[in-house]
């Protein structure tokens, strides 16, 4: 706001003396937007307050006939008709001069949506970035379902957005609740909304089987319409703000289990937007009772999923590699997905199932899928050692390709990276592998003179060959850093003397 003489003044140079608003901006030290923003006050209230001509007043009718025609039109396709039509000023203040010229759409008012007890909740998915996991990188999402009547909030964090992790939202968070909300609000979701035409809706006929079993009614709100799901908007804000920023977490899991107490712990006793005088917690009792009660048995949460089986007896789920029986191969089978569990399946028998693994590009084995193979193909021990040396040292690849460029026996080769495997270890080979490759050195005894050479420098004694038992001959181990060991501490004034 300006003193009221100063905005008298305003008009007094403009009117009178016929100043520019440049020249009355400077002159008396303000901006000159202000100036603009006085003056064209004034001509609304006592009608036009001309300066001076601009070079758009020729124009003036046909950019408003236009504009009224097509309130949407960019300036600058504008800025071409006009000037196709003998406009001689610069694109930028054209622009400006639009911009006072465009006709505005009326604000819209908003009535206040209320709810009863147990009648609505809300549900939403949001992004939360990137985070490592299992050496790789997986996109974190949160799903949120908050009551609107407490405010009553759930969350909980996925690494997918996919099916499964919304029916595990949705069956975690009636559990957690105690009940169901007779209806729920969707965004237009995938997961939720396959297709929209006008009014016409088709649901994800899964979210209508959850809905079916839970009982309650889903509901989509309108298109460009999102003050009608603005409770979970702003819950999702809240957390935003509230619960993530600087957090540290080793897991998923330890993420969720930082969400549950600062829900208790925060979140519920915030005060209550509807009640002032109550927390969320105190309205959630009295709404508590009106929820619907749950079916007795839970919705089965689990992505379902064909996939085909190649040569190998591998299925590749969710850019992972999971072992299956070796008579399965070359054939259809279904994944059933949770969090935690992989389970594969040949129509209604159970074939294979995995700890589910949230890295990328890794290959989850039962070692008994693998004897089995190794005891009905022999040749299968040729394949499996390198496939072994393919996961444990990645440079092995193109060692490979060197010897068989050479003319060198890949079959003794096999054998005696294998030996080394099991001698040296998989990170000492690897970094020998690395620079015989550089070095061009493509050959078995340039190897062992690498890894002498290395033991050596490191004044360790050289290997021993152990036979090891047979169900671990085949498994490599790659070390990693003893830094993850340092948070395991002894108890103060605990010693390794002994009296």
């Amino acid at each position: 706001m300006i003193p009221a003489d100063v905005g008298k003044e305003i008009v007094r140079l403009a009117v009178v003396e016929k100043w520019p608003v440049g020249t009355i901006a400077s002159q008396l030290g303000i901006h000159h937007s202000v100036v603009r923003r006085v003056l064209g006050a004034e001509a609304m209230t006592h009608g036009v307050v001309r300066t001076r001509p601009t070079l758009l007043e020729p124009y003036l009718p046909f950019v408003t006939q236009t504009l009224e025609k097509y309130p949407r039109l960019p300036a600058s396709r504008l800025f071409q008709m006009v000037k196709e039509r003998g406009y001689p000023g610069c694109p930028d203040h054209f622009r400006a001069l639009i911009a006072r010229v465009r006709p505005r759409r009326p604000a819209e008012a908003y009535l206040r949506l209320r709810t009863l007890p147990g009648e609505q909740g809300q549900v939403d998915w949001a992004d939360f970035g990137d985070i490592p996991v299992d050496g790789g990188v997986r996109r974190l999402f949160l799903f949120v379902l908050v009551l609107s009547y407490s405010r009553k909030l759930f969350m909980r964090f996925f690494l997918n957005a996919a099916m499964g992790s919304f029916l595990q939202g949705h069956v975690q968070a009636f559990a957690a609740l105690g009940g169901v909300p007779r209806q729920i609000l969707y965004d237009n979701l995938k997961s939720a909304v396959l297709q929209r035409v006008g009014d016409a809706i088709r649901f994800h006929p899964t979210l209508l089987e959850l809905a079916s079993h839970y009982r309650y009614l889903p509901k989509p709100v309108a298109v460009a319409r999102g003050n009608e799901k603005g409770r979970v908007e702003r819950t999702i804000r809240y957390v935003r703000t509230s619960f993530f920023p600087a957090r540290s977490f080793s897991s998923v899991d330890d993420l969720n289990a930082q969400a549950v107490q600062w829900v208790s712990q925060v979140a519920d006793v915030r005060l209550c937007p509807e009640d002032d005088s109550r927390t969320v917690a105190e309205v959630f009792a009295d709404e508590q009772p009106n929820l619907p009660a749950m079916p007795d048995e839970p919705f089965p949460a689990e992505e379902h999923r064909a996939v085909a089986v190649g040569k190998t007896p591998y299925v590749r789920f969710d850019l992972n590699d999971y072992s299956v029986p070796h008579d399965r191969v070359r054939r259809t089978l279904t994944v059933h997905a949770s969090p935690s569990t992989i389970r594969i399946s040949d129509g209604a028998q159970l074939v294979a199932t995995h700890a589910r693994c949230w890295g990328r590009g890794k290959q989850v084995e039962d070692a008994s899928h693998i004897q089995a193979l190794q005891d009905a193909k022999r040749a299968a021990h040729e394949h499996r050692g390198m496939d072994r040396l393919h996961h444990a040292c990645p440079s092995c690849k193109p060692f490979f390709s060197l010897v068989a460029q050479r003319g060198g026996n890949l079959g003794a080769t096999t054998v005696g990276l294998t030996r080394m495997l099991d001698s040296f270890g998989a990170d000492a080979l690897q970094s020998a592998l690395t620079i015989a490759i550089a070095r061009g050195t493509a050959h078995l005894g340039a190897l062992r003179q690498l890894l002498d050479q290395d033991r050596h420098a490191r004044n360790q004694p050289p290997p021993v060959h152990l036979q090891l038992p047979e169900h671990v001959r085949g498994r490599a181990v790659r070390t990693h850093a003893l830094s993850t060991y340092d948070s395991i501490r002894r108890p103060e004034g605990d010693d390794d003397t002994q009296d």
